[in-house]
């Protein structure tokens, strides 16, 4: 399926720990990805939410998170 900017759809991963998160939004820029949210609290998903958006080299939004 074709990435498609209007539908809201993107993958997101468990991550085990926060420095995973920000490893994975770490190399997703290294890699040729954009930035779509640093690593960060996100407290309006959940309390201890954690994550990082990026929208990979092909246009597919990605997320890395934890919980804790």
């Amino acid at each position: 399926m074709p990435p498609d900017e209007g539908n809201g759809l993107h993958l997101c991963f468990a991550a085990p720990t926060r420095d995973s998160v920000d490893a994975f939004h770490a190399a997703a820029l290294r890699s040729g990805g954009k930035d779509n949210g640093p690593p960060g609290p996100r407290l309006d998903y959940a309390p201890g939410y954690y994550a990082a958006f990026v929208i990979d080299p092909n246009g597919y939004r990605i997320e890395a998170h934890h919980d804790g």
